[in-house]
């Protein structure tokens, strides 16, 4: 798990607002949500993103957390 957790702060934060929102809907209906067609080149965008291994620093994580007050 912790390895999933330091891999999302690594993601833009666009990206980690979605899984956020991802983990959200898992959470709180225990299934897995289809993803909007509309929104499915921003997912496999960050996937992309992902592979290429371009993460979020340390700071701009920090700074989301702290625009949504976490």
């Amino acid at each position: 798990m912790r390895k999933a957790v330091e891999a999302v702060r690594r993601l833009p934060d666009a990206d980690q607002e979605q899984v956020a929102r991802m983990m959200l809907t898992i959470a709180e209906r225990d299934a897995v949500e289809d993803i909007d067609a509309a929104h499915l080149p921003d997912v496999l965008e960050g996937l992309a993103q992902m592979r290429r291994g371009e993460f979020a620093t340390e700071a701009e994580v920090a700074a989301t957390f702290r625009r949504f007050g976490a």
